[in-house]
């Protein structure tokens, strides 16, 4: 089983439930306690994590937007946030 099967439940998690667990993670890394090849299997873990953790705030930033006023105030539309 490749690392990636290993991690292939990370890509099911919501965002909540993964920072979560990549939470936990550090947590356990920060204390050192984890044996050396634990901690190689968690930190990698860890890295999927974080990138779903990544892939899902992009995808939320890509879905707000900003409302756009005209000179009077009203608004005209919305546009991308951070534009």
């Amino acid at each position: 089983m490749t690392e990636t099967d290993k991690n292939a439940d990370v890509n099911e998690l919501p965002f909540e439930k993964a920072l979560a667990a990549l939470e936990e993670i550090v947590d356990r890394l920060e204390r050192g306690d984890v044996a050396l090849e634990e901690s190689i299997a968690i930190y990698e873990r860890g890295e999927a994590l974080r990138a779903r953790c990544d892939t899902l705030l992009k995808a939320a930033e890509l879905k707000i937007e900003k409302i756009k006023t005209g000179r009077d105030g009203q608004p005209t539309g919305t546009e991308p946030l951070g534009e």
